[in-house]
């Protein structure tokens, strides 16, 4: 079955990287309910961008709907009717992570896209221009999904535990994973005065409700 590689292989379309995935993400801004310095949970946040483009298998590289295989360093565009897919594209978008939109709450990971110029396109077909694609699994586990302990972004049912050095990181809500749960996000806000009154520490979401209000569990 035709496919297309990412690096690693010798028929390279465009490098493609893992972004952080579970209980590996960055810390964004979280503070305790009584204003002193907390730990700080992980998001991607907000970004300006692209629009997400939609396409069928074979016309835009790992588009909307598109399916890839698994890999540690490479990974493949593959039929999604292939015994090979194991995540689809839930959502595609040119230029960087840092610069475009936020992928979907549950995302499960995403695959950064660098640059092919047409020149250096061994199939001749169309230049690649650099992008990300946000990745949900075909089958579980769903780091992303809420409390499942990972996904590049936080959202409402996530729980966080204190990783130090005034940081939180998501770890699994049914205690499962490698760190116990101590904070979960029960309800997102645009303003802290919004959080209940059980709130023990915001965390920094990001989007129009950037406020997350996280209990002791």
């Amino acid at each position: 079955m035709r496919g297309r590689s990412a690096v690693g292989v010798a028929c390279a379309w465009v490098a493609l990287l893992v972004a952080l995935v579970t209980g590996c993400q960055g810390a964004s801004g979280a503070e305790e309910r009584d204003g002193r310095p907390a730990e700080t949970s992980s998001a991607s946040g907000r970004h300006v961008g692209g629009p997400t483009r939609p396409a069928g298998y074979g016309t835009v590289f790992l588009g909307v709907d598109e399916c890839s295989s698994f890999g540690t360093t490479s990974f493949t565009e593959v039929s999604c009717t292939s015994e090979r897919a194991a995540a689809r594209v839930v959502a595609r978008h040119d230029g960087t992570v840092g610069d475009g939109p936020a992928c979907p709450g549950t995302t499960d990971f995403v695959l950064h896209i660098t640059e092919q110029s047409r020149t250096s396109d061994e199939d001749g077909d169309g230049a690649i221009p650099q992008g990300y694609a946000c990745m949900r699994n075909l089958a579980a586990p769903h780091p992303g999904d809420p409390g499942g302990g990972g996904g590049p972004r936080t959202i409402v049912g996530d729980c966080v535990y204190n990783s130090g050095g005034g940081q939180v990181r998501e770890t699994r809500c049914d205690g499962k994973g490698e760190q116990r749960p101590q904070y979960k996000v029960t309800k997102a806000v645009d303003k802290r005065a919004k959080c209940p009154l059980s709130t023990a520490l915001y965390v920094q979401l990001g989007g129009e409700k950037a406020v997350g209000c996280a209990r002791p569990v």
